[in-house]
């Protein structure tokens, strides 16, 4: 962190309450989670303590960042809140959720998940392309996870529902920190150290 305890940038990661049947999501997640938290960065998420949630916000608070939740109400009565972020905040719903999840980053992260990272990632994205905000996108293609998904998009550009520009609007990769790095720099700040790209 800095010395005023303003965090370097703030990403907003959608990624699953699930951990997935491959150690290698785990492992993704945590090194997500490091690399924000030491590069004195802020993590933003949904505010689950399973899964994919839990493990990302761990990493980042372990590694020194700071975690804010945004959670609905709903998910709250099943004792599903992390109670460890820095900042936790408890929202009537999902519209609520998703506004202050995309209003409190400078850009977004989807790693592997299930309907509600899709739903989140696209959304973000459909955001973009209509121009409500202009903050970068990644996509993580953890061990291929994404890659059938890559794959229908392509055709969807090739079939004419989608123009290539609109491809343009997101990243993707496997490599964590390029990718992370990336998406920082597109937003126009900076970590503190950039000499950890493809350390963690």
């Amino acid at each position: 962190m800095t010395a005023t305890n303003t965090p370097a940038f703030s990403i907003c990661v959608y990624c699953g309450s699930r951990p997935g049947e491959n150690t290698a999501y785990t492992e993704a997640a945590t090194a997500v989670g490091q690399w924000i938290g030491k590069l004195g960065g802020q993590l933003v998420y949904g505010g689950g303590r399973t899964g994919l949630m839990g493990t990302v916000a761990e990493a980042t608070r372990q590694a020194g960042g700071r975690v804010v939740g945004v959670i609905p109400q709903a998910l709250v009565d099943k004792e599903l809140a992390n109670t460890a972020c820095d900042e936790l905040h408890i929202v009537a719903n999902m519209h609520e959720r998703k506004a202050m999840m995309a209003e409190r980053s400078n850009a977004f992260l989807a790693l592997p998940g299930g309907i509600g990272t899709f739903e989140e990632f696209f959304e973000v994205w459909t955001w973009r392309q209509l121009g409500y905000h202009d903050k970068p996108i990644g996509l993580l293609n953890t061990a291929g996870y994404y890659d059938h998904m890559l794959q229908f998009l392509d055709s969807s550009v090739a079939s004419g529902f989608m123009g290539p520009w609109q491809m343009d609007l997101i990243r993707h990769g496997t490599d964590i920190g390029a990718l992370l790095q990336a998406l920082v720099e597109e937003a126009g700040l900076a970590p503190e150290s950039q000499n950890l790209r493809g350390k963690i």
